[in-house]
């Protein structure tokens, strides 16, 4: 199976590379294609220019010509997948994969945010998932995590996972039947939850849909 990846964040390149290869698809069969750019200019206006939706739709049918599944690992773009009625191949997208995952097992659903413009869309799209599964939604912001996350500094890096770990469990311990991690860099922080109450991860949950849909057991 050849899985082709857009990112705009460089560190999501080895977290779904590494996910992937861990589910058994082979490293040489991952392509990445890298471009902040795109979510950078829908950041400067605060919505998604037709340009930038535009590009983002042409890099993701760019990608399909030569995978046999495509995922769209950054949010931000969402719209532009959406905008590809008959794409060639199936084409992922990570968020949407964990909204489907989360409210198919149901119950008290809480999302951890890092971001506050994120929680709006998060709990949008949550939402929208919904089964007769789902009893609630919460999506939680963990406060400074992005800030640290962002800091560039490595003890940063590891007091960030440690706060999104610590967040994951006061989540469960508020009585949260399924945690979410919203954005996917958050899953570097799943081997600091406690084992018997692990989080969802939208790498895992995007990988385990791309290989469903190429038909591939996960």
């Amino acid at each position: 199976m050849r899985v082709s990846f857009l990112h705009t964040l460089e560190s999501n390149k080895r977290l779904f590379g590494d996910t992937a290869e861990r589910l058994g698809v082979a490293g040489e069969n991952l392509r990445h294609e890298l471009r902040p750019d795109l979510r950078e200019a829908v950041q400067r206006a605060g919505t998604m220019p037709a340009d930038v939706r535009a590009e983002a739709s042409h890099r993701l049918l760019a990608l399909a010509a030569e995978a046999d599944v495509v995922i769209l690992t950054c949010a931000t773009l969402g719209a532009a997948a959406d905008d590809i009625e008959s794409p060639p191949v199936p084409i992922v997208r990570a968020d949407v994969a964990l909204a489907v995952e989360a409210n198919r097992m149901g119950g008290k659903i809480a999302v951890l945010c890092a971001v506050e413009s994120t929680i709006e869309p998060t709990r949008q799209l949550f939402e929208r998932h919904a089964t007769d599964k789902t009893t609630s939604i919460d999506v939680i912001l963990v406060e400074r995590a992005w800030a640290l996350f962002t800091s560039g500094n490595a003890n940063d890096a590891r007091e960030c996972y440690a706060v999104i770990a610590a967040a994951a469990n006061d989540a469960f311990d508020a009585g949260a039947d399924v945690v979410a991690y919203a954005h996917p860099w958050m899953a570097a922080a799943l081997d600091l939850a406690d084992k018997d109450r692990r989080p969802l991860d939208s790498a895992h949950a995007a990988l385990r849909t791309a290989m469903q849909a190429a038909g591939k057991s996960a």
